[in-house]
C-alpha cells in the first residue's frame, strides 16, 4: 500500500476512535491521556514513567497526565484502567506486581479483571532485579552476617513497598530458602520503605535497584546482594543471592504500559512507536542509566506474550509462598 494510502487509512481508524468520542476530534486531540501509575508518587517506576508519558505527550501532541492511584498490591489503579472506557485517554503503567502476583495473590474473582484478557498490552518501559540493603549502621557486612542475625529470635525485620509487591515475596523467599525469620513491614511505597530504612525505623529494606541505585551510591544503604542472575555491570561488587548460595532467590521486576482491552489496534501502535522513541530520547536514557534499569524492547504481540509467560511463571510461586492478601 502506498505510504499516501496508508496515512489516509490510518487517520480514518482514529479518527473513529472511539463511538463516544465519534463526534469530536480525532484521537489524540480530544484532550489529555491519563496515565495511571499504581503505586505512590516518588518511586523510580513513577519517575520513570513521568519522564517517558512527557516524552510521549511531544511526539502524540497531547498532553499525558499521570496520576498516581496506589494500593492493594498495585491492584486499585490497575483495575480502575481495566474498567475505563478503551478509548486511548486512559493507559496503565503495568507491573509485575498487579497483572503476575496479584491475580494469585487476590484471586480473578476478587479482583474483577484478568491480567491479560482485561488489557491491550502495548510495550514494556523497563527492568530491574531486586537487592537486600541495611542501614549502613546495622553490623551487617555480608548476606550471612544478615542470616546469622535473624536465625536469634525473634528474626529481624525487612520493610517493602507494599503486601504481594515482588520486594515482599522476595523477602519470603529468602526467609525460606534461608531458613531464618522474617518479619515483612509493608509501606504504601518502596520509597517510603527506603526512607525508614535510612533512618534506622528498620534493620532492613528489599527494593528494586532502579530504586535503590541512588542511595546506594550515597552510602545511604549497604547492599549485601541482589537477585539478578548474574552480577549487576553498573553495580559489579554487589554479589548475587545464587552466588552466595541461595539460588532459589532470583527475581526480575519489570514495568510496561497498557490500555483498556478493546482499544482499537491504530491507537496501540501510535503509542508503542511513541513508547519506543521516548525511551530513546536522551533525558530518558540518563535516568536509565542513573537508576541501572534496563529499557523495555518487547511491544504488542511480544510484550503480551512476555506478560503471559510471567503470569503462568509467578502464579504458582505465589500460591506456594503462603502469602495472602490479608
Amino acid at each position: 500500500m502506498p505510504a499516501l494510502a496508508r496515512r489516509g487509512a490510518l487517520a480514518a481508524a482514529l479518527a473513529a476512535v472511539p463511538a463516544a468520542r465519534a463526534q469530536g476530534p480525532p484521537w489524540p486531540q480530544g484532550g489529555p491521556i491519563r496515565l495511571i501509575v499504581p503505586f505512590g508518587a516518588g518511586g523510580s517506576t513513577d519517575l520513570i514513567a513521568r519522564l517517558v508519558a512527557e516524552e510521549m505527550g511531544r511526539r502524540l501532541g497531547q498532553a499525558i497526565v499521570v496520576e498516581n492511584r496506589p494500593g492493594a498490591g498495585a491492584t486499585l489503579g490497575t483495575g480502575l484502567v481495566a474498567r475505563a472506557a478503551p478509548d486511548g485517554y486512559t493507559l496503565l503503567v503495568s507491573t509485575v506486581s498487579g497483572l503476575a502476583v496479584a491475580p494469585a495473590l487476590y484471586g480473578e474473582q476478587r479482583l474483577g479483571w484478568h491480567a491479560l484478557r482485561s488489557f491491550a498490552h502495548i510495550g514494556l518501559m523497563l527492568g530491574t532485579p531486586y537487592l537486600l540493603l541495611v542501614n549502613p549502621r546495622e553490623p551487617d557486612a555480608t548476606l550471612a552476617d544478615f542470616i546469622a542475625r535473624a536465625r536469634i529470635p525473634p528474626g529481624l525485620a525487612y520493610a517493602h513497598g507494599g503486601v504481594g509487591s515482588l520486594p515482599h515475596l522476595v523477602g519470603l523467599r529468602l526467609a525460606r530458602a534461608a531458613g531464618i525469620a522474617l518479619q515483612p513491614v509493608p509501606y504504601r511505597s518502596g520509597a517510603q520503605a527506603a526512607t525508614d530504612a535510612i533512618a534506622g525505623v528498620v534493620p532492613a529494606v528489599i527494593d528494586s535497584l532502579t530504586s535503590a541505585a541512588a542511595n546506594i551510591r550515597a552510602g545511604a544503604l549497604r547492599p549485601l546482594a541482589v537477585t539478578a542472575g548474574a552480577r549487576v555491570a553498573d553495580f559489579p561488587g554487589i554479589p548475587t543471592f545464587a552466588e552466595l548460595g541461595l539460588p532459589e532467590v532470583v527475581a526480575d521486576g519489570w514495568a510496561g504500559l497498557a490500555a483498556p482491552a478493546g482499544t482499537p489496534r491504530p491507537v496501540l501502535e501510535r503509542l508503542a512507536a511513541a513508547l519506543r522513541e521516548a525511551m530513546a530520547a536522551p533525558a530518558v536514557a540518563r535516568r536509565y542509566a542513573e537508576t541501572a534499569a534496563r529499557p523495555g524492547r518487547l511491544f504488542l504481540a511480544e510484550a503480551e506474550a512476555f506478560i503471559g509467560a510471567e503470569i503462568a511463571a509467578w502464579g504458582p510461586l505465589v500460591r506456594a509462598s503462603g502469602a495472602t492478601a490479608e
